[in-house]
């Protein structure tokens, strides 16, 4: 038995913790396999977690934007999306799973578990995400709202004494870029696909010429906020956007 499958047993404290019991035990564990281990070792296992990664990503965002839209019922939809995005930004996510202890579950594989992708920010993050996704397809939309909430009311409590709204990634990615390059940083549209009603936008961002990140989203809006994550972590590391 390999050490990624000898970890399974240890998941038990995390579900009592999540106050749930997995209807799907295969998916709920396939949250943790890094497209590296997976690329390893494909044998008994149906995949990795960046596809749940994709649809834990919205899961999170309805249910943060759900708990922040009835927590301000009179602040406008510039204070909201602050908030939101200071709940479910890379930084963030991650140190929701590290709390969680989704680290010690995770599956790498050798060259990714020796890089120490056990704690990377964007590795955890994106397990976080792909436990979401996997909680809601075998839990259902409302109990894994439930189990969000639970997880994410405190942090934002502890964002009500913060002066303002937090800053955006894209706000972030401005003050850098205008720090460090004297530009600002442009969004420029590559791609749409899906129909009318479910589109999805692709959007890369490009400082002095070079593109530094690419995003995607059900809306533009998103799609930039999203590439301007991924230029942060590129650009700037981990923590600090100094």
């Amino acid at each position: 038995m390999d050490a990624g499958r000898a970890r399974d047993g240890a998941l038990d404290e995390l579900i009592e913790r999540l106050g749930i019991a997995p209807r799907d035990p295969e998916l709920f564990g396939q949250a943790f396999v890094h497209s590296s281990y997976y690329n390893e070792n494909p044998a008994g296992l149906a995949g990795h977690n960046e596809r749940l990664e994709f649809y834990g990503d919205a899961v999170i965002g309805l249910a943060v934007s759900r708990l922040v839209f009835d927590r301000y019922p009179d602040e406008d939809e510039g204070f909201l999306t602050a908030r939101r995005a200071a709940l479910v930004n890379r930084d963030a996510l991650a140190a929701m799973g590290l709390s969680l202890g989704l680290d010690r579950h995770l599956r790498l594989g050798r060259g990714e578990a020796e890089a120490g992708g056990a704690t990377r920010p964007s590795v955890v993050a994106a397990c976080f995400e792909a436990l979401a996704g996997a909680l809601s397809l075998t839990e259902g939309a409302a109990r894994t709202e439930e189990v969000l909430v639970r997880l994410f009311e405190p942090r934002l409590e502890a964002l009500a004494d913060i002066a303002g709204p937090p800053k955006s990634a894209k706000s972030r990615l401005q003050e850098w870029t205008q720090r460090h390059h004297g530009s600002k940083p442009v969004y420029q549209l590559s791609e749409t696909n899906g129909p009318p009603h479910e589109q999805e936008f692709l959007v890369a961002v490009v400082v002095d010429g070079t593109v530094v990140g690419a995003g995607s989203g059900s809306s533009r809006q998103r799609a930039e906020e999203h590439a301007a994550r991924t230029a942060l972590d590129e650009l700037v590391p981990a923590s600090t956007d100094s």
